[in-house]
């Protein structure tokens, strides 16, 4: 089961990144491999929202449609996706953005998945890791775009 965790130090608010990362409609401007994404519903649920989204994600040959669970919670800004429905075995990952006495936030990413065709999870396990790393850069470079390059005020 491929996992990746990673954490960055960015020049941005908690609250924008969050607001960033909570976008789900918005992945395919800038993900790379996501194709289209679409919101099914969103629910206020206690101290937190439950979003159902549907993404399709595209390399090659390959195109597969998945739904997730992302419950989120903007008083403490993390976001967590759930697995529901599409090509994996198991999919989870987690959002957690803070800010920084000295400005800017920290942003920490988890996540772990297993597909369930055996061919399809040997193909990911070799370029698992550069991938993750690239999502989190376009990440980061969508967060320059909207915010400019310096830390700005929530």
């Amino acid at each position: 089961m491929p996992a990746h965790s990673e954490t960055r130090k960015l020049p941005y608010t908690a609250a924008q990144m969050y607001a960033l990362v909570a976008d789900v409609a918005r992945y395919p401007q800038f993900i790379p491999w996501i194709a289209a994404s679409r919101v099914r519903s969103v629910t206020p649920e206690g101290d937190t929202e439950v979003m159902l989204a549907d993404l399709i994600v595209g390399f090659k040959m390959f195109r597969e449609r998945f739904l997730s669970r992302v419950t989120m919670w903007p008083g403490t800004r993390r976001i967590d996706t759930e697995y529901i429905e599409g090509p994996f075995r198991h999919m989870h990952s987690t959002w957690a953005f803070r800010d920084l006495p000295e400005g800017g936030c920290e942003v920490a990413f988890d996540v772990d998945f297993e597909f369930r065709n055996k061919l399809l999870q040997g193909a990911a396990g070799l370029f698992f890791h550069e991938a993750m790393q690239r999502i989190v850069r376009a990440f980061e470079a969508r967060a320059r775009d909207l915010y400019g390059k310096g830390a700005a005020s929530a």
